[in-house]
């Protein structure tokens, strides 16, 4: 089920005030008794212990307790994600007396409206999927309804929340949970969590409104943009007469819509970058045509990570290299009891001296994981996963361990995902259930000065409902990297 709301305040205080445990729950969510802090796994993912105030025939059936994961997310337009799944923890046993309910899937989205009459308004969605176990559901059937309401009804206590502050009123900081340890609950307070939460929000907001930017005067940037406007693209462009068939990739290419276990390139135009005037205004502006091309994309397996596929024979690069053509090789690695490859492969005419392409390729690996960006969104696919995912973009080489190899003609990057918990948590989710979506992936080099901007995308692809089973094992020639 799902309730929804209108709230007058910003995302950033309703957010806080979802996040917290203690006390100043009571005042809003009429189904809280207790909550407590299991385990803090990272600064996005904790286990939380909360017992339910459901007050149903209170009586004749044991109260309910919930053991769960939440994990949040900030996205780039503003809005939290804030999601729910039970899960058992040795140090969240059965409490004695409580009946453990189950939430199957549940969370909170919180999105920014426009303002009205100068007020601040937020949309607030509130999903849950809950079993309450116990004798009790059988025999009363309504039990689990009218508590699934008390419990969605917190969009509205929200509401009524904010609606009674005064302007004065300040937003509880981040929750100090209290500890559990198992099989009882502790009163001893977590201020380190506390802590450790507050650090992980500054770590998260890194949307390009935070990100450097060299700032000109305005009267500097408007002499300049007809001059710089020269850097559109041009009507024709010899790339687009490459004969994809002479390159080669075991995922099926496929333009028609509604084709699984395919992909197909994108135009751009979905994925929004920085403008002209970024610096200025902070504009975005739909990207446009890429100027490197898609030809190929592998989808390998193997017992172990595939590093360096670039050396196999007969790949893409070398069908691009034997046309003087330069290749941009992407392996994004997932891991698991089997390790996962999506590799794309970009090409482009042989490199222009400044350019930043070139600047990129040439440049050493402080600079590549300073600049190298991933846009990851999902349009198709369970609600759970599209809310996780939303709009990501992300610095990849800030959030993960990044490979550069530079071979004859081709640069590969190696994107470890394994290597940082949030990546794995996101990136993790979306391949586990890849079968089940469409995902659409863009990569760029970040523009952070007026003369590199406006910023345009390597290239884009949607991968459609992609199978487990189509990734082959890839028989990769002896590692000679160069660096």
């Amino acid at each position: 089920m799902k309730a929804s709301s209108v709230v007058e305040a910003t995302c950033e205080a309703i957010f806080e005030l979802v996040m917290c445990m203690d006390g100043t729950r009571f005042e809003w969510d009429s189904s809280f008794q207790y909550g407590s802090l299991v385990e803090e796994v990272d600064g996005h993912t904790a286990i939380l212990y909360h017992r339910l105030q459901l007050g149903w025939l209170s009586t004749l059936l044991w109260p309910r307790d919930l053991c769960y994961e939440r994990y949040w997310r900030r996205n780039d337009d503003g809005s939290y994600v804030v999601l729910f799944r039970s899960m058992e923890h040795p140090n969240c046993s059965a409490q004695p007396g409580f009946v453990r309910a189950h939430i199957e899937s549940g969370g909170f989205k919180i999105s920014p409206l426009k303002s009205r009459d100068g007020r601040t308004r937020t949309e607030v969605e509130h999903l849950l999927q809950i079993d309450l176990k116990g004798w009790g559901v059988g025999y009363f059937p309504s039990f689990q309804q009218l508590c699934l309401i008390q419990m969605l009804n917190s969009v509205a206590g929200l509401r009524e929340w904010f609606a009674q502050a005064d302007e004065t009123h300040t937003v509880p900081n981040m929750p100090v949970m209290m500890s559990i340890s198992s099989g009882s609950v502790s009163s001893k307070m977590g201020g380190e969590s506390h802590d450790n939460f507050n650090q992980s929000i500054s770590l998260d907001e890194e949307s390009d409104e935070y990100e450097d930017c060299l700032t000109l005067e305005p009267e500097e940037m408007m002499d300049s943009v007809d001059a710089e406007n020269v850097m559109k693209q041009p009507d024709e462009d010899p790339l687009d007469q490459l004969d994809l068939s002479s390159f080669s990739g075991n995922l099926r290419h496929d333009d028609r819509d509604n084709i699984r276990d395919c992909w197909r390139m994108l135009d751009g135009n979905n994925f929004k970058v920085r403008s002209k005037t970024f610096c200025y205004d902070k504009t975005k502006v739909p990207a446009g045509k890429p100027f490197m091309k898609l030809v190929a994309i592998d989808w390998f397996k193997d017992v172990k990570r595939m590093d360096h596929v670039a050396r196999r024979q007969g790949c893409a690069v070398q069908a691009a290299s034997e046309k003087g053509l330069f290749t941009l090789v992407v392996n994004v690695q997932v891991p698991g009891s089997t390790h996962y490859s999506m590799v794309f492969y970009f090409v482009s005419k042989p490199l222009v001296s400044g350019s930043l392409l070139q600047r990129f390729v040439d440049g050493d690996d402080e600079f590549r994981n300073s600049r190298f960006k991933l846009i990851l969104s999902v349009p198709k696919g369970s609600w759970k996963v599209r809310l996780i995912v939303g709009s990501t973009r992300c610095l990849l080489g800030k959030a993960v361990d990044c490979t550069y190899i530079h071979g004859p003609k081709y640069l590969e990057i190696d994107i470890d995902i394994g290597s940082s918990t949030v990546a794995n948590g996101v990136l993790g989710l979306v391949f586990g259930v890849i079968s089940t979506l469409v995902v659409d992936m863009a990569f760029l080099i970040q523009a952070n000065t007026y003369e590199e901007l406006p910023e345009r995308l390597i290239g884009a692809a949607r991968v459609s409902w992609l199978e487990h089973s189509s990734a082959i094992v890839p028989q990769l020639e002896p590692n000679t990297s160069t660096e």
